[in-house]
């Protein structure tokens, strides 16, 4: 069988999927997979050759106009004749299915990672269209199925199988054997873009210096440089430049998050958050926003504290509250530990898409 994966190569969240799935589908017997990635302005060529250098199948194409996309994906599809085609993510799930539909692929699954994408009326009739010929419409969480079917795509296509990390990343000698020895620092991993919501972490971290709590904030991440710059300012203007590091980019995360405490992730909306769930798996107390596809991976109180969208000192609260208590903050962080591992692996996800690829067509 052969499977093409069609997917944004700002090496995103949805990125990281595509590759997993592909990695799983180049080792499982009987399986070709091919990488197809939608040139960004931060493809990064080494990272593209780095998944060469696992031999992976990548090919790049154009972001110019979406009909130089299109037509340079159908050509690829026209020489390789793969079985199967998933399109990852808004916009580019569109342009990945008119190709495949044009060149006649007999399998062509949606998959969406997000709930909140920027559909014009445009944009979402063109993904419409496309639904007779779409095998299923996958979100990545329950919360993004939902989403699908109020959107309009057909209920019975319509289904979700939730996101998964490499679990391999977060053994058990990762964690330090005493909570003490965490740094009671918070740690964002994000990139800096319109959807994630650092302004409010920032903003709570402000409120906790007024009450005599001076936690370092590490931010991981690439993203907008532009509003990299606009935190950075943020960050000056309230007087914390001794306390928030700005990491860019990182090749341990799973150490680093192993290092601190708290994991936060503040957010306007998901789909299946990767990030918070790596948190997870490396046992720091989480804390995220309630909104949809986030609050889904935490059971408020539990594994986990959801707080208001954009409410800065509910934030300011919760972090007050692992900050000092440390009992609780080590419990929430075994618990949803404990959860990551059983839920959220990507054998499992693996083990869904493939059962999904095997069903009778």
């Amino acid at each position: 069988m052969r499977i093409l994966h069609f997917v944004t190569g700002g090496f995103s969240g949805a990125t990281q999927v595509a590759v997993d799935l592909c990695m799983a589908a180049h080792n499982t017997p009987g399986m070709e997979v091919m990488l197809v990635l939608r040139r960004k302005r931060n493809t990064d060529v080494k990272r593209v050759q780095a998944l060469r250098d696992q031999g992976l199948t990548v090919h790049v194409v154009s972001n110019w106009l979406h009909a130089m996309t299109v037509w340079e994906l159908r050509k690829l599809i026209r020489a390789w004749k793969p079985d199967v085609v998933f399109a990852h993510g808004f916009s580019d799930h569109i342009w990945g299915r008119q190709a495949a539909v044009a060149e006649g692929v007999p399998r062509i699954f949606h998959v969406e990672h997000n709930a909140y994408e920027r559909y014009t009326p445009r944009r979402l009739e063109q993904a419409l269209a496309l639904s007779p010929w779409t095998t299923a419409h996958i979100g990545v969480s329950e919360g993004v199925k939902t989403r699908l079917i109020e959107l309009g795509f057909p209920a019975e296509k319509c289904m979700a199988i939730s996101n998964g990390i490499d679990l391999r990343k977060f053994p058990e000698t990762l964690l330090p054997a005493d909570w003490s020895a965490r740094e009671p620092a918070i740690l964002m991993a994000s990139r800096f873009a319109r959807q994630k919501d650092h302004a409010s972490l920032v903003q709570a971290l402000h409120v906790l210096r007024g009450q005599g709590l001076t936690p370092r904030l590490y931010l991981a991440g690439g993203g907008s440089t532009r509003l990299r710059h606009k935190m950075e300012s943020l960050v000056a203007k309230l007087g914390l430049k001794d306390q928030v590091i700005f990491l860019g980019n990182v090749p341990d995360l799973p150490q680093r998050l192993a290092a601190v405490q708290i994991f936060v992730l503040s957010t306007h909306w998901e789909g299946m958050p990767l990030a918070l769930v790596e948190g997870m798996a490396a046992a720091c107390a989480c804390i995220t926003s309630n909104v949809l596809g986030a609050r889904e991976a935490l059971l408020h109180g539990v594994d986990g504290l959801v707080v208001p969208h954009e409410d800065v000192f509910a934030l300011a609260a919760a972090l007050q509250s692992l900050l000092q208590n440390s009992a609780k903050a080590e419990q929430l962080g075994l618990t949803a530990r404990a959860k990551a591992l059983h839920i959220y692996g990507s054998e499992r996800m693996w083990t869904q898409y493939q059962a999904l690829l095997q069903a009778p067509t």
